[in-house]
This record gives structure tokens, C-alpha cells and sequence, in this order.
């Protein structure tokens, strides 16, 4: 009598946190001869996708790369209009994604955003806090190399102040004043739109990330195209420098 195995082939688990570069908004409404803040609002609705599938594979933290430093350098009615969405987005998704357990924080330059903005954003991180669910990161007016000048800046401070000697100075206590502290490093990062490239995103985060590359625009962008990087994800061998 032939003998039944009992083992059984488990799924891989998730990546633990999961970075978008979301790109192909604006190439996404002009295709279609619409104004490109009609890209933005549909990208809109693909982040509730994207976020919703995210805690549904398992995700714990996604990281969304809403608008960086060099986007302040777009026409200003489209960067208007962007912060008008921003505010709606703010004022109106925030309940729900403390429904569905969900904690935000945000990470850039605060300084450069509207008084207004910058109040929604806190009153966002306060009321998630203690949410567990999923860990929700926007990086918006964020640029890493500003990131990591600061944090060099803060360390350079304590050095001078006697806190610290400069051999103290390595790379966990700069990892310790970088926005993400705390957080673990990215392990998949994906990009919409086919671009390839990292646009000052995370650069120090990014060290041993894999990354996923998709022709889909972000507003395109659902839940098989993430649970596709995922799989995408497990085909790859992680060495971090090692052989295999």
C-alpha cells in the first residue's frame, strides 16, 4: 500500500515591507485626453487599492511614495492641485483606514507643506497610532538625499556638543536618525509606469532591496499586479552580499 505523505508546501510569507514607486499618473490622463489632475485622482483611487491588498497578502509595512522634493518644482496649478487632493484624501480616507486597523505616518519635509495640511497629517498620525494592522508610510515632500544629510547634519550637532565622539558615528546610529527609524529596511520595491529608476527615493533604506519594474500606470495599478511582484518577489535568492 502506497504510503501518504503528509507534507504539505506552505506559501512563502510576505515580504515584510513592501516600497511603490507610484509613477504614470499624468502619462495615464493624457493618454486618454484628460487633464493630468484626472491622473491624480484616479492614482488616488489605486492607492486604496493597493493598500487594502496589502493587508490582505499579508503586507505589514507599505511605503507609498506620494511626492518628492523635486515635485515642487512641477507648474504650480498641478502642484495645487495635488494638495487639493492631498487635503480631501486627508479629511475623507482616515476614518477608514482606522477601520481597517491601519496606522500612517508620514515622512518629508513638513516645513514646505500648507499650515493646514500639516494639521491633518498630525491629527492622521494621532488617531492611528496604535493601529497594527498594517504600517502605512506616505513620503511626501521627501527627498533621500535631503533625509540623509540631516541625519548626518543631527550627528555632526552631538558630535560637536561632547554627546558623542565620532567614532560613535556608524551606520546604526545614522539609520537612527533617519525619518524610517525603527522601521525595518524595504525588502520589494516596485515601480509602475516602466520606468527604471529610483528618483532619490529611500536610497539608504534601498541597499538590499529587490526591485519590480511594471509597465502598468499607477492608476492601473491593482491587486494581481501587486500579488504578481510578490510572486516575482519569492523567485528571487536574497544574499545580501553572500554567496548563494
Amino acid at each position: 500500500m502506497k504510503a501518504i505523505s503528509s507534507r504539505t508546501d506552505a506559501a512563502p510569507p510576505p515580504p515584510t515591507h513592501v516600497a511603490i514607486i507610484m509613477d504614470g499618473n499624468g502619462r495615464w490622463a493624457i493618454s486618454r485626453g484628460l487633464p493630468r489632475v484626472a491622473g491624480h485622482r484616479q492614482g488616488a483611487e489605486a492607492v486604496r487599492t493597493a493598500i487594502t491588498s496589502a493587508v490582505d497578502l499579508g503586507v505589514s509595512y507599505l511605503t507609498l511614495y506620494g511626492f518628492s522634493v523635486e515635485n515642487w518644482k512641477r507648474p504650480k496649478n498641478e502642484v495645487t492641485d495635488l494638495m487639493g487632493l492631498l487635503r480631501l484624501y486627508l479629511s475623507r480616507e482616515i476614518a477608514e483606514l482606522d477601520r481597517q486597523g491601519v496606522r500612517i505616518r508620514f515622512i518629508g519635509q513638513r516645513d514646505r507643506l500648507a499650515p493646514d495640511i500639516v494639521r491633518l497629517i498630525d491629527d492622521a498620525e494621532g488617531r492611528t497610532r496604535t493601529n497594527t494592522k498594517l504600517n502605512l508610510v506616505v513620503a511626501l515632500s521627501y527627498g533621500a538625499r535631503q533625509e540623509i544629510t540631516a541625519a548626518a547634519t543631527a550627528l555632526a550637532r552631538r558630535a560637536l556638543a561632547g554627546e558623542i565622539t565620532p567614532e560613535e558615528i556608524n551606520e546604526d546610529s545614522l539609520a537612527g536618525h533617519l525619518e524610517t527609524a525603527g522601521m525595518p529596511d524595504p525588502d520589494l520595491v516596485i515601480r509602475t509606469s516602466g520606468e527604471k529608476r529610483v528618483s532619490n527615493f529611500l536610497l539608504w533604506q534601498l541597499a538590499y532591496a529587490e526591485f519590480v519594474f511594471t509597465d502598468t500606470l499607477w492608476p492601473d495599478f491593482s491587486r494581481d499586479d501587486l500579488a504578481e511582484a510578490i510572486n516575482e518577489f519569492h523567485r528571487r535568492e536574497r544574499r545580501f552580499g553572500a554567496t548563494g
